[in-house]
């Protein structure tokens, strides 16, 4: 079994690899970029040369271009120390001409576009856009840029090779001030006063503060060290991961007593074991000043309400239970009294779910189930009524339990007609016996293999019911990106969903071995 395990494991991750790089293809090479503007109020505010660099700025942080801007370079030459702040005013200052570039700027634009076009860049120049009066427009004060369009093979490696991220004391850019760097473990963490017994491992010139640490909440020893980048998402939820879109709280915030490390103390929402680094943030911004000590200011806050992740999967969950529960045995009685008034009753509601769009009963159920019943027929994430749960539970529940019917009544109708079945009757066995102990266990066992898969996909949420009754679960997601154009989102729920199949799949053949003598993963010779 390890063996095969194992080969599937693989494939399973080849598989996903695929997919990824099929995604990519159809994201980035046959969908037109500039699609990614459709909603950008800041892209129609911009114009003249402004616009050229907003929009080289937001390819690059889609993923579609490696740029960068000339100021950026000469901030890369002071880290270098290739160049000295007495004369990176100078140095920066691009003519409205190169005819007009001042000696010590044509120096460095000259070494800009050889250093850039060396390797691969397009390096462009752009003019000042002048009015008819001679005055410069808005937005067409002169720039210069290095564009080069990333490659699939490298956006495929790189996502992949960053897809775990292992903090380090070198995160933060050598050049940066920021004292002696290393880690620091201690029995008594410094947000507790020191003074309770509460183990961390504190770093500096790490991405996060606080690498392990131990708050006395579950799972009670908690880490940063280690973190799972899936693609960080662009317009959906800016800047953010996406997995952490998926598996951060939501809701109002809880406040709670912070004593930061200044010592100032408030009611905040702020998680300090969660902070990580911003450069340049303290001296920024006069709160962080009074509230930390170095630059590891920028935290998660604490909310009140689930995940999508947790929203989805508890709906999910409830109405995979639920339509087993109920689909298994009627679709057993439909088999047992075929073409009596259970079946007939049972086909009639089959039909009707398979041949009314979802959507259409959906929004019968949560007619009847607001007018009728008086149930919440919207979600509300400040509520503490489980009712909200009701009607987007049943609306999951009932498809499921209708295909479940079909396919347990068509598998026993198969088993019925087979020769052990007319072999135990010729022996005996009462009907009731051979439905319990025969046909039962034999029509069951296609149905094993499909529930390590309804209990993983429970995470992945529905995306038309937790539309219709607003459950901030992550079915949405996904069509969220699309309508965005949120690359790194598509990319990301997409991989979570292969590697979803992939595990429900393994699962379920695990599974469906185990209850089936026939099945073996080895092959013995003769």
């Amino acid at each position: 079994m390890a063996k095969y395990i194992v080969q599937r494991i693989i494939k399973g991750i080849l598989s996903a690899v695929c997919v990824v790089i099929l995604i990519m293809i159809l994201v980035y090479s046959l969908m037109d970029r500039g699609n990614i503007f459709a909603g950008d109020s800041n892209y129609t505010k911009t114009q003249s040369n402004a616009r050229t660099t907003y929009e080289q700025s937001r390819y690059q942080a889609f993923g579609y271009v490696d740029y960068v801007n000339y100021s950026d370079y000469i901030t890369i030459l002071v880290k270098r120390g290739e160049l000295d702040e007495e004369n990176r005013s100078a140095a920066a200052l691009i003519g409205q001409t190169p005819e007009k570039d001042t000696e010590i700027a044509a120096e460095y634009i000259q070494k800009f576009t050889e250093e850039y076009e060396s390797q691969g860049y397009t390096v462009v120049r752009l003019d000042a856009d002048k009015k008819t009066n001679g005055r410069v427009k808005d937005g067409g004060q002169a720039a210069l840029f290095a564009t080069r369009d990333k490659p699939l093979y490298t956006r495929v490696v790189s996502y992949f090779t960053g897809m775990f991220f292992i903090d380090n004391i070198h995160y933060v850019d050598e050049g940066t001030d920021i004292g002696e760097r290393g880690l620091t473990f201690t029995f008594y963490d410094p947000l507790y006063g020191g003074d309770k017994f509460s183990p961390a491992i504190i770093g500096n010139g790490t991405k996060h503060k606080y690498l392990f640490y131990f708050d006395g909440k579950f799972p009670y020893i908690h880490q940063n060290f280690l973190t799972l980048n899936l693609g960080e998402s662009y317009t959906v939820n800016r800047g953010v991961d996406v997995f952490e879109t998926m598996t951060a709280s939501q809701g109002t915030y809880v406040l709670s007593t912070v004593s930061y490390p200044t010592g100032h103390v408030e009611q905040s929402a702020d998680d300090l074991h969660t902070a990580t680094y911003a450069e340049g943030s303290l001296e920024q911004s006069e709160i962080y000043a009074a509230r930390f000590t170095d630059d590891y200011t920028n935290t998660i806050t604490h909310k009140g309400s689930m995940s999508k992740l947790g929203y989805s999967f508890v709906i999910g969950i409830i109405s995979t239970i639920i339509a087993y529960i109920l689909g298994l045995p009627i679709g057993l009685l439909m088999a047992r009294f075929k073409n009596g008034i259970l079946d007939k009753i049972g086909t009639v509601y089959i039909v009707f779910i398979i041949a009314v769009p979802s959507l259409a009963y959906i929004f019968l159920f949560k007619a009847i189930g607001g007018s009728v019943f008086k149930l919440p027929t919207l979600f509300n994430m400040d509520s503490s009524s489980k009712l909200m749960y009701v009607l987007p539970i049943i609306s999951l529940a009932l498809p499921s339990v209708a295909n479940l019917m079909k396919w347990m009544r068509r598998y026993m109708i198969d088993q019925m007609n087979s020769d052990y079945v007319k072999f135990a009757r010729s022996g005996g066995l009462s009907e009731t016996e051979i439905f319990t102990k025969h046909i039962w266990k034999n029509a069951a066992i296609p149905i094993v293999h499909g529930i390590p898969g309804s209990i993983l996909f429970a995470m992945t949420g529905a995306i038309i019911t937790e539309r219709v009754y607003l459950v901030p679960g992550a079915g949405n997601l996904l069509t969220q990106a699309i309508n965005k154009y949120d690359n790194g989102v598509i990319i990301g729920v997409t991989l979570f969903y292969a590697l979803l199949t992939v595990l429900s799949i393994i699962l379920g053949d695990i599974l469906i071995a185990s209850v089936d003598p026939r099945i073996s993963f080895t092959s013995k010779g003769r």
